[in-house]
């Protein structure tokens, strides 16, 4: 242009034709990593699809009755996760109809997997699990699950709206449904100051939430479809006091009249339940109310109570 061999209009035009040449070729690596990331997804996709479930349905498997009690009985239950891993030999638990069962104990005493084989997440190799009567392997894994409402210790939260949130558990379900869900979960109140209600957009993961606002979501889904057994595998393990209370409210309306399984590390859950069951290494130790354990002198529980108490109220000065 400057010895006058090329006018302005001219390099403008090779200028556009070179980006015009070179975009797609940018492009085309941008695309190219996306397409390496899709086939490893792909790959973990179908080595999930690959996998042979262990637990399946018996042939024949029964639907259970519509008025369920939640009666829950484990008899003589031996089960291991390996060979080399023997956890219960001979287990017999009763989980009593419309009442709320503590389980207590420390970490690899088998609290949680005694939710796990009431979830039929896993087979007993003897003995049998029972849900008023049943065998669970008897009962076909839709009907068992639908009547089992469960909150897990690290509540799950999607990229959604809340009410898709607290639908998840029924896509049939309705605005009005989903609110008296979440009005017994005590978490309405919190919806309705959202920018858009139940409409508000939450972000990965729940991210615009708390713990405890995640924990009472939670809570609305599993008791939306009002299941006869609820199970909380230590809920308010990671609250705060005030985050607490007001999970605590939620838990006294939902557990009401209804058999709930709590596992628990909180000394205010522990306490309100009916019946208190401490284990250690895979066995029962003790079963009672609070107050009838607190009275064995030496008894499991009552050590195990004093050392949380200790654990609690050094968080609370810490804090």
């Amino acid at each position: 242009m400057l010895h006058g061999t090329i006018t302005y209009g001219t390099m403008y035009a090779m200028d556009t034709y070179f980006w015009y040449a070179v975009t797609p070729a940018v492009n085309l690596t941008m695309v190219a990593g996306a397409i390496t990331q899709a086939f490893v997804s792909l790959d973990r996709i179908l080595d999930v699809m690959r996998n042979v479930p262990e637990v399946v349905e018996q042939p024949g498997a029964a639907d259970l009755p519509d008025d369920v009690r939640g009666d829950l009985r484990l008899e003589s239950v031996h089960f291991a996760y390996g060979p080399d891993k023997p956890l219960f030999d001979g287990l017999d638990l009763h989980l009593p109809a419309g009442k709320m069962t503590a389980l207590v104990g420390h970490t690899g005493c088998g609290k949680t997997t005694v939710t796990s084989l009431l979830l039929r997440l896993w087979d007993v190799q003897d003995g049998r699990v029972t849900l008023d009567g049943h065998d669970v392997r008897d009962l076909t894994l839709r009907s068992l699950r639908r009547h089992t409402g469960v909150v897990p210790q690290e509540p799950v939260v999607f990229e959604g709206t809340v009410f898709e949130n607290i639908a998840y558990a029924d896509p049939d379900a309705t605005l009005e449904q989903a609110e008296e869900a979440a009005r017994a979960a005590q978490i309405h109140d919190f919806i309705l100051t959202l920018p858009d209600g139940y409409q508000t957009w939450l972000g990965k993961e729940g991210s615009k939430l708390s713990v405890g606002q995640k924990q009472r979501i939670a809570i609305a889904r599993a008791i939306l479809r009002k299941p006869a057994v609820l199970i909380l595998d230590e809920a308010t393990s990671s609250l705060d006091s005030e985050s607490e209370a007001a999970l605590q409210a939620a838990m006294r309306t939902v557990l009401r009249d209804r058999t709930s399984v709590v596992v628990a590390h909180r000394l205010s859950t522990i306490v309100e339940a009916d019946q208190i069951v401490a284990m250690d290494a895979g066995r029962v130790i003790e079963i009672g109310t609070h107050d009838e354990l607190m009275e064995i002198e030496g008894g499991f529980y009552r050590h195990l109570y004093e050392e949380l108490k200790g654990k609690q109220h050094a968080g609370e000065v810490e804090a």
